[in-house]
């Protein structure tokens, strides 16, 4: 499992968005972050899925019009393959932390609804309201 160790200061709604030609080939501005920060986009671009339906709790949502933690990292999929990426997720670490523990989970064998039941019961309490994410 992956541990976060970014401190995010503040939200911003001046996110950077880089596009790509596919969900495999990482944005240029994951070039200078830690390789575990890359390593979550990667996972985060390869489980949309599992993260469309994850709420964040950084309370960056009302800023950036995010809805789901998958929006902190893919801003677009675009009908051609190609991938618009958000930097939200480099500025974050509760977002980090999210994704990074829900793909874990999901790798471990636990299903979406687990997952979902598992984040919202951590982050509760101590963390801004969540994304309007509908429930599974």
């Amino acid at each position: 499992m992956l541990i976060v160790s970014i401190v995010s200061t503040a939200c911003s709604s001046l996110n950077t968005s880089e596009e790509t030609a596919s969900n495999e080939v990482l944005p240029e501005f994951l070039k200078d972050k830690p390789e575990e920060v890359q390593t979550i986009y990667a996972n985060a671009a390869q489980n949309k899925e599992l993260l469309e339906n994850i709420p964040y709790y950084c309370g960056c949502g009302e800023s950036t019009g995010d809805k789901n933690n998958y929006d902190c990292f893919i801003h677009e999929n675009k009908r051609d393959g190609k991938v618009v990426w958000d930097d939200h997720g480099t500025k974050c670490g509760v977002c980090l932390e999210i994704a990074a523990q829900s793909v874990s989970d999901l790798e471990s064998g636990k299903s979406i609804k687990q997952i979902r039941q598992s984040i919202d019961e951590k982050y509760k309490s101590g963390y801004a309201k969540p994304t309007p994410t509908p429930e599974v």
